[in-house]
């Protein structure tokens, strides 16, 4: 193929992304009449170019192309993202600006895998999350905006006529003791909102030593399949491979932890870990199994 083919054929992809914004190579080969590998080799040289850019973001295995300037169109493809990602997503978009520290567990993993719609600054000591579109500057003017709380006016008269009514009454009566003392019990509401903090608490502690436990061994989360105060289902990569990590919330593992774990891989390669110590017994058992070809009743 001559350079003019080439610089032909370059244009050509430019051309069709300024006309269909970010595309997939699939759609970009179909429109140029080449075929995947040759379309993705010249999408690579246009990357390195720099005349393309690339989304972190995948759908399927491929990422999405695009120019420079089309950033706000690569929402169109947000659907494509995977459960916690997508909620992480919508809650920036929401929100404009999130304060990483108070995010559960899982949004702050997913704000961490979105790098195309979530930005990270700093505040301090303290990180933050801004949606892509918008300017880091409004955060600061949110910052600078004075609290104008308007304060009840209370008229002269209204004012004396309650010192009056306060002056006359000699003792408080039964129904106003019993008011009093109900208002010094904590509602149901307090109490929950507190026993709330704490399990959100509890579960970031939890969360946290999985995070640290896996970055000393170097594996990375792909995704969380799903998360409890009791344990973690995570889809993992280490060594270019991707397996099911299960971790229990628990001192001591039992068979019947291995059994549940067993059934959330459905099928795929997976780990279990806990708190604590693997009892003897179970690594005993762990150790049979691997050696085991077959069991079954004789006769």
């Amino acid at each position: 193929m001559s350079v003019k083919n080439a610089s032909e054929i370059k244009e050509k992809i430019i051309s069709i992304l300024k006309t269909r914004g970010p595309s997939l190579p699939v759609h970009i080969s179909k429109e140029i009449g080449m075929s995947i590998l040759f379309t993705s080799a010249f999408l690579s040289e246009l990357l390195s170019e720099k005349k393309l850019k690339i989304s972190n973001m995948k759908v399927g295995s491929s990422p999405v192309y695009f120019l420079p300037g089309q950033e706000k169109q690569l929402e169109n493809f947000a659907a494509h993202l995977k459960s916690k990602e997508k909620d992480a997503f919508m809650l920036l978009k929401e929100k404009k600006f999130l304060k990483d520290s108070e995010q559960e567990p899982s949004i702050r993993v997913a704000l961490r895998a979105i790098r195309d719609f979530a930005i990270p600054f700093k505040r301090g000591d303290e990180i933050f999350w801004r949606y892509f579109s918008v300017p880091e500057e409004e955060f600061a003017m949110q910052e600078q905006k004075p609290l104008q709380q308007k304060q009840p006016t209370v008229s002269t008269e209204k004012t004396a006529s309650s010192q009056t009514t306060l002056q006359s009454s000699s003792q408080p009566s039964q129904k106003s003791l019993h008011s009093l003392q109900t208002s010094k019990k904590p509602s149901k509401k307090t109490s929950s909102k507190k026993a709330s903090k704490k399990t959100k608490k509890s579960n970031e502690k939890f969360f946290n030593k999985i995070k640290e436990f896996l970055l000393s061994k170097s594996i990375t989360i792909q995704d969380i399949e799903s998360f409890n105060k009791n344990e973690i289902v995570l889809k993992v990569k280490h060594l270019n491979e991707e397996s099911i990590l299960v971790a229990y919330n628990k001192k001591r593992l039992t068979d019947t932890d291995i059994i549940k774990a067993y059934k959330k891989a459905a099928g795929k390669n997976f780990s279990v870990f806990s708190l604590g110590e693997t009892p003897k017994k179970l690594k005993e058992l762990i150790e049979a199994l691997s050696s085991l070809s077959e069991i079954g009743k004789i006769g």
